[in-house]
């Protein structure tokens, strides 16, 4: 059931079931000497793989590989398309899509699309469409939730996708809490803060702490997908508790 590999016919028919859409959001960004730029689309496609794997009923679409990283523009290869565009574009994608599908599932693989991702899926729940979104994220003991390029998304590239983590080049950045440098980094971006582009320190990270992240991440997704129960104020997907 991947959307890209499937013909017109094979949607068409009146006696298949309900089907729920599900969209990887990422980010083409920089991700610290260490990561790749595309690290935010990796996981969130397979966060949504994950969720396919587990019920083929769920209907995989092509991920969306730009998102709103204006922050990280200090650096070679971060591409952004800036909030106004990301929100335009969800806001048509889920407008066409719920034409034949009738729910749509956009998972957030970067923290600077949640705004065009709140805004968006409330215009497309106020006119009347069954749209939710959720966040690549999950807490594991131990594993430090640190900001950017740290140790918690250098382990989940460990696993997904070893062949494009430079070890050699991984190195710590800003290590104080994002609440202490929020400000500056508004201001100035990722590059006033941290020199490498990292906000946290990637040492300890493995590739079994990326097995644990992806599986909590995907335990959690798939429980709020089943719920759907939409935060109205955001339209992000809650997990019960």
């Amino acid at each position: 059931m991947l959307l890209d590999e499937l013909t017109w016919p094979d949607l068409d028919d009146p006696a298949d079931p309900p089907r729920t859409v599900l969209v990887p959001v990422g980010s083409t960004e920089q991700h610290g000497p260490h990561l790749p730029l595309g690290t935010d689309t990796l996981v969130a496609t397979a966060v949504a793989g994950a969720l396919h794997d587990a019920d083929p009923g769920l209907l995989l679409a092509p991920a969306i590989p730009y998102g709103a990283a204006g922050e990280h523009e200090g650096f070679p290869g971060t591409v952004s398309i800036g909030t106004e565009a990301l929100h335009t574009l969800l806001v048509e994608y889920g407008r066409s899509a719920c034409r034949w599908a009738s729910r749509l599932v956009l998972l957030n693989g970067h923290g600077g699309n949640v705004a065009a991702l709140s805004s968006a899926v409330r215009l497309l729940r106020h006119e009347g469409r069954d749209a939710g979104w959720l966040p690549c994220v999950a807490a594991v003991p131990g594993v430090p939730a640190d900001a950017h390029a740290g140790r918690y998304e250098t382990s989940l590239l460990l696993y997904l996708r070893p062949d494009l983590v430079r070890a050699d080049r991984a190195v710590a950045g800003e290590t104080r809490p994002l609440t202490e440098v929020i400000d500056a980094l508004r201001a100035g971006g990722t590059a006033a803060v941290s020199p490498n582009g990292v906000l946290g320190d990637p040492a300890g990270a493995s590739a079994d702490e990326g097995r644990a992240l992806l599986a909590a991440v995907t335990a959690a997704a798939a429980t709020a997908i089943r719920s759907w129960d939409p935060d109205p104020a955001t339209g992000r997907l809650r997990v019960p508790r």
